[in-house]
């Protein structure tokens, strides 16, 4: 399956000896990531008369309905799976997508939304998830899809908090830097559904959770999921970035609410108890660097797994992973060359004012290359799983020791654009934008840089 639809363009410049393998360990890694295959895999109908989901058996002549809830990018392509393995034993369903997917399914409900930025679509469709967990009873078998971008698809506020003002603090946390586990705290915690409350509405019913995890602790998480935060966790997060007494009111009197009246919390693991919920993660940050260390070991490179945990502004995480890449191809150290160097996690950009269009990915791969001018024998990428990088449809960069030669011809300073923020307008004018399209996962970021040895240095 061809992943990366611009292959071609990616590889008629530069380092293509590295490129050609970057897009190969990409391309490996994403397909092994399809949830569809994992769904398959761990759901079975036997005989047409039992069901068997990762080991657990079911009667199917004891399920009174099988329901499907979801939401996130990529939480389409799980609903599908099910849909494919369990026809018309699926009784209703809803998923709530990005908008732009497109897709439809029989039996299931696609319904899209705002993303990173909520929208009027989304609160519609969490109020109609709401809706239909209120349907289900004792007997019945729910199947929740969770992927990353669930929280911004389900705006559901809590009382008293409008959409309009949880709009404007997603765009304020969006822009400080938080992390996506600080900003889920908060999230969490001015939410009616968010952080394990949507089974609070479904507790008769049994729930089997599938999920895609895009936090860089690598644990369950989601609206059927007991919330491991705290409302003294949001306010500090708010407090960290300088954004709690900017904070729309409603907002911050809510959190402190939240401080005084225990009854307000998030439900943790104790108030679980008697609701029959099995976790199953579908994909992380370990398995996709896992399969891309496969896929470069297979193609003759020494490899190895830097962490599957790296955080940090964009910026200054490109800066990092150059230094490494000219101590293996100047000293071969920690690792000999022909080398593959993985890493997976999520950074930050920090927007201050006006920003231009770009991404974590893109402004990542493009700061790597400001430190790497030259340099024949590294070649980098850096990709967000999901295929989206930021609020654009570019998936992340490709950059090599030629790329900052070939900008100072078209006459472009890149180091001014990824002061701007503005990393989407450098790639594509110099074909080093990498698309993918929806890809059905969304397991953070992927990042693989290529040091070739001496012997196969490539010429442009």
């Amino acid at each position: 399956m061809e992943v990366v639809k611009n292959k071609s363009d990616l590889l008629s410049h530069g380092n293509v000896s590295g490129r050609r393998l970057l897009v190969d360990i990409v391309e490996y890694a994403l397909e092994a990531m399809d949830p569809r295959k994992q769904v398959k895999r761990l759901v079975k109908v036997e005989n047409g008369e039992s069901l068997e989901v990762g080991g657990i058996k079911y009667s199917l002549s004891k399920i009174d309905g099988i329901y499907v809830l979801g939401a996130g990018k990529g939480s389409v392509f799980i609903a599908e799976a099910l849909e494919e393995v369990l026809n018309d034993r699926i009784r209703d369903g809803i998923v709530v997508e990005k908008r732009g997917q497109g897709k439809r399914l029989k039996r299931i409900k696609v319904l899209e939304a705002g993303h990173p930025i909520p929208d009027k679509s989304g609160y519609e469709a969490a109020q109609s998830i709401v809706e239909l967990a209120k349907d289900v009873g004792e007997g019945d078998l729910v199947f929740v899809c969770i992927t990353g971008g669930a929280s911004a698809l389900l705006p559901l506020p809590a009382e008293g908090i409008s959409l309009e003002d949880k709009i404007m603090l997603t765009d304020m946390l969006l822009r400080c830097g938080a992390r996506i586990d600080e900003i889920n705290a908060v999230r969490n915690h001015i939410s009616l559904i968010k952080g394990g409350r949507l089974a609070q509405y479904i507790h008769q019913a049994e729930i089997i959770n599938f999920i895609v995890v895009d936090e860089v602790a690598g644990l369950p998480w989601g609206p059927t999921v007991p919330d491991k935060s705290t409302f003294q966790d949001a306010v500090y997060v708010l407090k960290k970035y300088g954004l709690y007494d900017k904070v729309p009111p409603s907002i911050k009197n809510h959190l402190e609410r939240g401080l005084r009246d225990k009854s307000l919390e998030t439900p943790k693991p104790s108030d679980f108890q008697g609701i029959k919920v099995h976790n199953f993660i579908l994909g992380n940050a370990e398995m996709v660097c896992e399969a891309a260390d496969k896929r470069a070991r297979e193609l003759g490179l020494n490899s190895m797994i830097l962490s599957t945990m790296i955080e940090g502004e964009s910026k200054d995480v490109g800066i990092v992973l150059a230094g490494i890449a000219k101590e293996i191809a100047k000293n071969g150290r920690p690792i000999a060359p022909p080398c593959a160097v993985i890493s997976g996690g999520e950074t930050t950009v920090t927007i201050t004012g006006e920003a231009g269009e770009g991404g974590r990915n893109q402004e990542l791969a493009l700061s790597f290359s400001t430190m790497i001018k030259d340099n024949e024998r590294i070649a980098f990428a850096s990709v967000a799983t999901d295929g989206t990088d930021g609020p654009t449809n570019i998936a992340g960069g490709i950059v090599d020791g030629y790329t900052l030669k070939r900008a100072e011809e078209l006459g472009i300073d890149v180091s001014e654009h990824i002061i701007k923020h503005n990393t989407s307008y450098v790639l594509k004018r110099l074909n080093d934008a990498i698309y993918t399209g929806p890809t059905g996962t969304n397991v953070m970021d992927l990042r693989v840089l290529i040091v070739l040895d001496s012997k196969t240095i490539p010429r442009i």
